[in-house]
């Protein structure tokens, strides 16, 4: 009989790319996570991670048994949540960034909502400084927030790539005087990168667009109205991303970070397992 603890690093392993990471998910030391795998490939009898070059990846054998155990593991994540549940689950108050919840992230929530109808869900999409504010006074159970690289905390930690962005059809002229921005009020972790580096540039620079939601903010560049900074996911197709050869070099690097009150609910905590898991997709596929 498989054991699902070792199916359970085993699909992480993968998903993570890595032991170390893996670890983290599952709340194990590596060498733990290591030394589960090595039993889980004894109990089949063949190698199941190929672990030479930079990611740890699946051999044609773990490819085999991945499928059957994300299957595994969500029956008996089901059988154990339909025996366990409470009628009254409570709540659990999340905070979002505003891309995330405008990139597949709503569909996830819905999915989790529909599968604990004992839970109360409630979910607010807003700027990273607030949300990490509200998060350290109590009053959100979970958070996907970003901060400057390298901080210290967190449940789980995503790099992420953020670039000045123009419009396609109506480019702002990167010569000109006085830089006009786009952003989010102030406060904002992007909007306070992209000032530093005008200003690192000896450049001038001015708000020509204000908004506290991503589309607007979205639909003034590709209208033209100036530049801002955007994620990866938020660049639209009508934008275009400028380059240090027209003289915007690239931003100091951000992360993404999720991080789950103290006294987290078994809820929270397995709703951050699977915000972890669309986090880890979201990096593979930015890759």
């Amino acid at each position: 009989m498989l054991d699902l603890e070792l199916l359970r690093s085993f699909v992480s392993v993968v998903d993570a790319r890595g032991f170390t990471r893996a670890g983290e998910r599952v709340h194990r030391t590596q060498s733990t996570v290591s030394q589960q795998i090595k039993r889980l490939e004894e109990d089949i009898g063949q190698p199941l991670l190929n672990r030479s070059g930079k990611d740890v990846t699946p051999t044609e054998a773990g490819e085999r048994l991945l499928s059957y155990a994300r299957r595994l593991l969500a029956l008996a994540e089901e059988a154990r949540d339909v025996l366990a549940r409470p009628t009254n689950e409570g709540a659990v108050r999340l905070g979002i960034p505003e891309d995330f919840a405008a990139y597949r992230l709503t569909e996830l929530l819905a999915n989790f909502s529909r599968s604990r109808p004992g839970l109360r869900l409630d979910v607010r999409a807003d700027q990273s400084t607030y949300l990490r504010r509200d998060l350290e006074r109590g009053e959100l159970d979970l958070a996907l927030f970003k901060r400057a690289a390298g901080e210290k905390g967190g449940i789980a930690v995503w790099p992420e790539r953020i670039h000045w962005v123009t419009s396609k059809a109506h480019p702002i002229d990167p010569a000109i005087r006085s830089v006009p921005l786009i952003g989010f009020p102030a406060g904002c972790l992007y909007r306070t990168r992209a000032i530093h580096a005008i200003e690192a540039a000896g450049r001038s620079w001015h708000m020509a667009y204000t908004s506290s939601g991503l589309a607007g903010i979205q639909a003034a560049v590709a209208a033209g109205l100036g530049l801002s900074i955007l994620s990866d996911m938020a660049i639209q197709a009508d934008h275009r991303i400028l380059t240090a050869k027209e003289g915007f070099a690239p931003i100091d690097q951000t992360e993404v970070t999720l991080m789950a009150a103290p006294d987290a609910s078994p809820a929270t905590l397995r709703l951050a397992d699977h915000l972890a898991e669309f986090c880890d997709t979201v990096q593979a596929k930015a890759a």
